[in-house]
């Protein structure tokens, strides 16, 4: 699905594009990042296109998202104050 069809269905869900993120787990920039690619990946496509279609047959999708309750992912990279690999490092001998 290109970006501009997976903003569209957000319109149609009445979901902004961070309210999406927040509720899937996602960072927002993550989400908005996808309009430089131009292409969503499609479980998120599939998502929006469920949320959509619920939302245009009056069914409130909300509620039982919100049960879920937001979840982060763990964070990456250098910023996690981990060591390399996730595992301290031992020497070789």
């Amino acid at each position: 699905m290109n970006y501009e069809e997976f903003k569209r269905r957000l319109g149609k869900a009445g979901v902004s594009a961070k309210d999406f993120a927040v509720v899937i787990g996602l960072n927002p920039n993550s989400v908005t990042n996808y309009a430089k690619v131009g292409v969503v990946p499609k479980h998120l496509a599939i998502m929006v296109t469920l949320m959509a279609e619920l939302a245009e047959n009056g069914l409130d999708f909300r509620p039982p998202l919100m049960q879920l309750g937001p979840k982060r992912g763990r964070p990456r990279g250098p910023s996690t104050g981990e060591p390399f690999g996730g595992f301290s490092q031992s020497g070789l001998f």
